[in-house]
């Protein structure tokens, strides 16, 4: 496991690094491996995201593991925009700790609530954060999940 307190602003030099993450992640399972290199717009992380403090770093031996994005969605609601963690470290507990630090972070800044879009394969993962489902979508790519995590029951963030 990794330590609590591991997640923390990311900085722009990291842009490459990090989108080397989300492109890993994003490209590890076959599902959408297709469509999404199709499709090189969708994995990219914009510099200015970074720039603007929505973009939360964890690190594994000085290295950048994986990451999270948390955007204001609605007066009270703020969105867990993407999360990626590096295959190889996936089931380490790093995507939970960021999903617990987004969470720290939204209700920081006031909001009662964080959603995020989720493919159902991710379901598991999310409820397991605390996330309930709310509805549906449809992505580019595929049909989606709309999930919610209310803050003031998540009391810091999943165990």
């Amino acid at each position: 496991m990794i330590e609590e307190n591991s997640a923390r602003p990311a900085r722009p030099d990291e842009q490459p690094a990090l989108e080397g993450i989300l492109r890993r992640a994003s490209l590890a399972e076959s599902r959408y491996r297709e469509q999404l290199l199709a499709h090189p717009e969708v994995l990219v992380l914009p510099v200015d995201q970074i720039e603007a403090g929505r973009v939360f770093v964890s690190e594994l031996d000085r290295k950048p593991a994986g990451f999270c994005v948390v955007v204001p969605a609605s007066a009270g609601e703020h969105e867990l925009e993407g999360l990626f963690v590096d295959p190889p470290f996936w089931g380490r507990g790093i995507g939970r700790l960021l999903v617990g630090h987004a969470a720290a972070i939204a209700a920081g800044m006031g909001a009662k609530r964080m959603s995020v879009i989720a493919g159902h394969e991710a379901r598991g993962f999310y409820e397991k954060c605390g996330f309930a489902v709310t509805g549906e979508t449809h992505t580019q790519f595929a049909p989606a999940l709309i999930m919610l995590l209310m803050l003031d029951d998540a009391a810091g963030g999943p165990e």
